[in-house]
């Protein structure tokens, strides 16, 4: 797979001074190793040596898509290369750094690991969202996510009425803030803190987890991902709802429309350095067993 990165995406954070700096850094190194260079379209950075390339088709014009910027960077390009399988490389200058893992000190370093085929490749599954109307029709437009699909109220002052199936069969009427329905890498965003477990990112499931539910006995639940969700908002409605994916895009929900959720036939292909450690990261940003490791026995 190494040898083959021969043209290197990039999509990056847009006017962000820290950004800007790693991101002339990176084009450097970058042609410095020969390497053929195209960078998102709409980033405003000026550089006649290099190319352009739309959002939604600079991963099948790439081998490999580097991301400068923070977590919420990576949803977005991750979601734009899906269904052309290119690999993404996390440069981390966000806040949490979830799955940007590679610090810009250590970029030079982990790019001469990566093209001398040294790094660890991990896949994770996405979801794909559609909408169905109340009288039955289903709408064209399919939306994919990669950390999860969130239905709630769109006024936060209020509750949503709600039912849960799977593959059809009913699970539960709910009665809460609304429900996260996250993969495992989503799992440590809004699912966590809204209670939910912490699925290893190797896991073919999905995480159902009410929000602020009414009832306390109303408690998460994870599900085989190759089984389809659907969500049904009731017939009558307390103000307006509506259907977020991965935060990031908005869809409004009318009475009795039901949001349908399954695995994506596309996976999202991450690269990390040598030495990637993924329990190290929960460690790190959830600030887990802050005491002196215990030794093996």
């Amino acid at each position: 797979m190494a040898s083959q990165f021969a043209t290197i995406g990039i999509f990056a954070k847009k006017h962000d001074d820290s950004v800007a700096r790693t991101l002339t850094t990176l084009i450097d190194d970058l042609i410095s190793r020969g390497k053929h260079v195209l960078l998102e379209a709409s980033h405003p950075t000026e550089r006649p040596d290099i190319g352009r390339c739309g959002h939604d088709e600079l991963g099948a014009a790439c081998d490999l898509v580097v991301v400068v910027g923070g977590d919420g960077t990576l949803l977005d390009a991750g979601r734009a290369v899906a269904a052309s399988d290119t690999p993404l490389l996390g440069i981390n200058l966000g806040r949490l750094g979830f799955m940007v893992d590679v610090l810009p000190a250590d970029m030079k370093t982990t790019l001469d690991d990566v093209f001398a085929g040294r790094f660890i490749a991990e896949s994770r599954l996405m979801i794909e969202v559609s909408l169905r109307r109340a009288d039955g029709t289903l709408e064209e437009e399919m939306f994919t996510a990669i950390n999860e699909c969130v239905i709630r109220n769109q006024s936060f002052a209020r509750v949503l009425d709600f039912d849960t199936y799977m593959n059809g069969d009913f699970i539960s009427h709910h009665r809460a803030d609304g429900m996260v329905v996250a993969t495992p890498t989503g799992s440590t965003a809004y699912a966590l803190s809204g209670g939910g477990p912490v699925l290893h990112p190797g896991l073919s499931a999905l995480a159902l987890v009410p929000i602020c539910p009414h009832t306390l006995s109303d408690r998460p639940l994870i599900v085989d991902a190759h089984h389809e969700i659907e969500v049904t908002v009731a017939s009558e409605l307390d103000g307006a709802a509506l259907f977020t994916t991965d935060g990031q895009l908005t869809h409004p929900l009318a009475a009795s429309d039901s949001v349908l959720i399954k695995r994506s036939p596309h996976d999202l292909h991450l690269i990390h350095p040598p030495g990637y450690d993924y329990f190290n990261i929960l460690r790190n940003k959830l600030q887990w067993g802050r005491g002196q490791q215990a030794p093996r026995v």
